[in-house]
């Protein structure tokens, strides 16, 4: 138990550069989203702000754990001067980074579970901020972040698995099913996030 809190702490402080890096993305292009709106005659409450700084600073996250070499592997680089983006990746051959068979690889519970958790923000969010959004769309935003992801990571020095490909388009798949869940239950609230008119 302790090595399983041990890990999600280490995964959360390697999240938050990538969330930092977000906010002053986020920050710098609220000017540019307000005009916008503005000219398309619409409106964004600061419920729908918030939710959609949550979504930013997620998203943030998720890509420094993701897109980039294995945390653990830049430490090891960074500590004992042997650094490259590529640190500890390369020394498996392709053939041993990339996956295609579905759960052949015996992963522990918590691999399994966080792959589909993980990725639960992105379906609830994409249903709460935007509309239009149906099952099948969110399948293949799924999908497709995940098969960018995965592609990406084998140019990075890490693992293409099938198994991440699967999961994580189940999460999304999810997180758009609890949407649909708080939509049912509190359809004001939901209706409050999305843009409305712009009061003339």
């Amino acid at each position: 138990m302790a090595a399983l809190v041990s890990s999600i702490l280490r995964y959360c402080q390697w999240m938050l550069l990538g969330m930092a890096a977000a906010l002053i993305l986020y920050v710098c292009l609220v000017p540019w989203r307000s005009r916008r709106l503005f000219s398309l005659g619409l409106r964004s409450s600061s419920l729908r702000e918030g939710a959609q700084l949550l979504l930013w600073l997620f998203a943030g996250g998720r890509a420094v754990l993701t897109l980039c070499p294995e945390p653990r592997w830049l430490w090891l680089g960074l500590r004992y001067g042997e650094w490259s983006p590529f640190f500890g990746g390369w020394a498996f051959p392709l053939r041993y980074r990339v996956n295609l068979i579905p759960f052949s690889q015996g992963d522990s519970l918590f691999n399994l579970f966080g792959n589909v958790i993980m990725f639960l923000p992105f379906g609830f969010f994409a249903g709460l901020l935007w509309r239009g959004w149906t099952w099948l769309r969110v399948a293949c935003l799924g999908f497709g972040l995940t098969l960018g992801i995965e592609c990406w990571q084998i140019v990075a020095g890490r693992f293409f698995d099938v198994d991440d490909l699967i999961l994580n388009t189940l999460g999304v798949l999810a997180g758009y099913g609890l949407y649909r869940l708080l939509r049912l239950a509190v359809p004001g609230f939901t209706a409050r996030v999305q843009v409305a008119e712009a009061a003339i």
